[in-house]
C-alpha cells in the first residue's frame, strides 16, 4: 500500500530501535487500552520484524514482533502507540508496507514480502478507508502522468488544451474524493492527515479598484496554509510531510526579519502547548535553527523563545547538559542584539591609557576582537585596515580595535608593528587586574556581552552606538555603509 502521492517506493533505513523489548510469549490478553496487532508475513520465519512510523523527517522503529515457523507474531504493549503512518519493516530493515495507526490498535495483518502491494488488514475501518484512497489516488496519479507525457509530446495546440483540460479535471477528481472523504469521515486519522497535507490552491490575482492586487494569492495561501490543522496533535508527526510544509511555510511564506518569525513561532508553539510529543519537538527544532541562525539577526528569535519558555520552567525539557548550552548562549546574545546600544568598553591601549567605546564620535564604529595568533584574524585584520585606509578613513568612521587575549600583549604589538595597522585605530585590551575585578563583582565581560566565541568578531555601531550589524563579511559591512548614507 502507498500513501497519498506515492512518497516511499522501495526504501532501506538503518534506525534506532526504541527500549520497547518483544511482549513475553507468556502473554495471553492485553487490557483494551494496549495495542494488540497480529501479524503474518510470509515467508519469513524464525525472526524478528519492526513496526516503524514516521518522525519529523526521520524514522523510528518503536515495536517488533518474533515470527514463528508458521510466519505468525504479534505486536504488543499495555499502552497505545501514537496515531500517524506505520511501516513494518522486515529483517533486514526494508520497509515492507504501509499503515494507519489510529485509537483502534487491535487488528491483524497478512502479507507477503513478493507482494507488498497485496497487504491484507481487517478489524481497522481506518485502514480500509486508507487502502480505498491509496487505490483511487495511484490510479489518478497514474493517469495523470500519462496524460502529462501527453500533454509535452502533443502535436498542436489543440490536443494540448484538450490534454491540460483532463489534467485539470484528473487533479479535479482527486480532491474531490480528498473533499469527500473530510466531509464523510471528519473524525477519521485518514481526515486529519489529508488536512495537514493539503495546500492552498492560489487563487487568480483581483483586480481592486482597477488595479490589480498582486499580493492577494500570496496573502490568500498564507491565511489558509493550516486550515483545519490542529498543532497540538501528536499524530503530526508520524507523518512525512508535516515538516516540510511547516519548513516550506517559513521559507515561503515568513518574512526572514526576526519580529515577523518570532510571531509565527510563538503562535506555533503556544498552539502545540498540550502536545505531549509535538510541543517538546517544535521547541527543539526552533532553538536549534535559530540559536546558531544562517541570516543576522535571527538569534533574536532564540532570545525570546529562552525568555518567554526556557526562562518560565520549559528548561525541564532539557537534561543537564543542554540547559547549561542553551542558558549560557542565551545569556551571550542578550546584550548584542541588533538595535540595542553596544555594551560598554573601557580597555587599556598599547600606551596603557583607558579608551572608551562611547567616547569615540563617528558616524559609523567598527568595532572588532581578535587575537594576534589567530590564521583567520592574520588574514582579515591587514584587510580591514586596506578598507579603512582606501575608504573608509574618509568617511570618519572610527575602528575600535580589541586584542582578545591579555597574556599576547608582546605579539600583538609586533603584529601592530608588522601589518602598519592605520594609527588612528584605538587598539586596546583588557588587562588582568581589570579582568580579575570584573571577574570578583560578578560583571560579565566583553567577551560575554560580545558573543565571542570565535574570532575575528565583528561589530558595525552607527553614531549612537548602537548595534546595526554583525558578524558580516567587510564587504557587506562597506555595502551596508554605502546603503545608510
Amino acid at each position: 500500500m502507498r500513501f497519498l502521492l506515492i512518497y516511499l517506493l522501495v526504501l532501506s533505513v538503518q534506525v534506532q530501535l526504541l527500549a520497547q523489548k518483544p511482549a513475553s510469549a507468556a502473554v495471553k490478553s492485553l487490557p483494551a487500552k494496549g495495542r494488540q496487532i497480529s501479524i503474518t508475513l510470509t515467508p519469513l520465519k524464525n525472526c524478528t520484524v519492526y513496526l516503524g512510523s514516521y518522525f519529523g523527517k526521520g524514522m523510528t522503529l518503536v515495536d517488533s514482533a518474533r515470527l514463528d515457523a508458521k510466519s505468525q507474531g504479534q505486536f504488543k504493549g499495555a499502552t497505545k502507540l501514537t496515531g500517524g503512518i506505520y511501516f513494518v519493516v522486515s529483517p533486514s530493515y526494508t520497509i515492507q508496507f504501509e499503515l494507519l495507526m489510529d485509537d483502534k490498535q487491535h487488528f491483524n495483518i497478512v502479507a507477503d514480502t513478493t507482494r507488498k502491494e497485496s497487504a491484507q488488514i481487517t478489524g481497522s475501518p481506518e485502514n480500509d478507508l486508507f487502502k480505498q484512497y491509496a487505490l483511487f489516488s495511484t490510479e489518478k496519479g497514474k493517469l495523470r502522468q500519462q496524460l502529462e507525457h501527453e500533454y509535452k509530446t502533443a502535436p498542436n495546440a489543440q490536443d494540448s488544451a484538450r490534454l491540460r483540460s483532463a489534467i485539470l479535471q484528473t487533479e479535479s477528481e482527486l480532491e474531490a474524493y480528498r473533499v469527500n472523504i473530510s466531509n464523510k469521515y471528519p473524525n477519521s486519522l485518514l481526515t486529519v492527515l489529508l488536512n495537514t497535507m493539503r495546500r492552498p490552491t492560489p487563487p487568480s490575482v483581483p483586480v481592486v479598484n482597477g488595479k490589480p492586487d498582486s499580493l492577494y494569492p500570496y496573502r490568500y495561501v498564507k491565511t489558509h496554509f493550516w486550515d483545519d490543522v490542529m498543532f497540538n496533535d501528536d499524530r503530526l508527526l508520524r507523518t512525512p510531510f508535516f515538516e516540510t510544509k511547516l519548513e516550506d511555510y517559513f521559507k515561503y511564506y515568513v518574512s526572514p526579519d526576526p519580529d515577523s518569525i518570532i510571531a509565527e513561532v510563538k503562535y506555533l508553539l503556544l498552539s502545540a502547548r498540550t502536545g505531549k510529543e509535538i510541543y517538546p519537538y517544535l521547541l527543539t527544532k526552533f532553538t536549534n535553527k535559530y540559536i546558531n541562525p544562517e541570516y543576522m539577526g535571527q538569534d533574536k528569535v532564540f532570545v525570546y523563545i529562552f525568555e518567554n519558555f526556557y526562562a518560565k520552567g520549559d528548561t525541564v525539557l532539557l537534561n543537564t547538559a543542554s540547559r547549561k548550552t542553551i542558558t549560557e548562549r542565551a545569556y551571550s546574545l542578550m546584550a548584542n542584539q541588533l538595535g540595542l546600544p553596544a555594551p560598554q568598553l573601557n580597555l587599556t591601549d598599547t600606551t596603557g591609557v583607558i579608551k572608551s567605546l562611547y567616547q569615540v564620535k563617528a558616524p559609523f564604529t567598527v568595532v572588532a576582537f581578535w587575537d594576534p595568533n589567530c590564521g583567520h584574524c592574520k588574514e582579515e585584520i591587514p584587510r580591514l585596515d586596506s578598507l579603512y585606509k582606501a575608504k573608509w578613513k574618509a568617511k570618519g568612521v572610527a575602528v575600535y580595535s580589541v586584542n582578545i587575549y591579555e597574556k599576547e600583549i608582546a605579539a600583538w604589538k609586533k603584529f601592530i608593528s608588522e601589518k602598519k595597522l592605520s594609527p588612528e585605530w584605538i587598539q586596546a585590551y583588557q588587562t588582568a587586574a581589570a579582568k580579575s575585578a570584573e571577574e570578583k563583582a560578578g560583571i560579565p565581560n566583553f567577551r560575554q556581552l560580545y558573543d565571542i566565541f570565535k574570532t575575528p568578531t565583528l561589530y558595525l555601531l552607527d553614531k549612537d552606538k548602537r548595534i546595526i550589524a554583525k558578524q558580516l563579511s567587510l564587504e557587506q559591512f562597506d555595502a551596508l555603509m554605502d546603503a545608510k548614507k
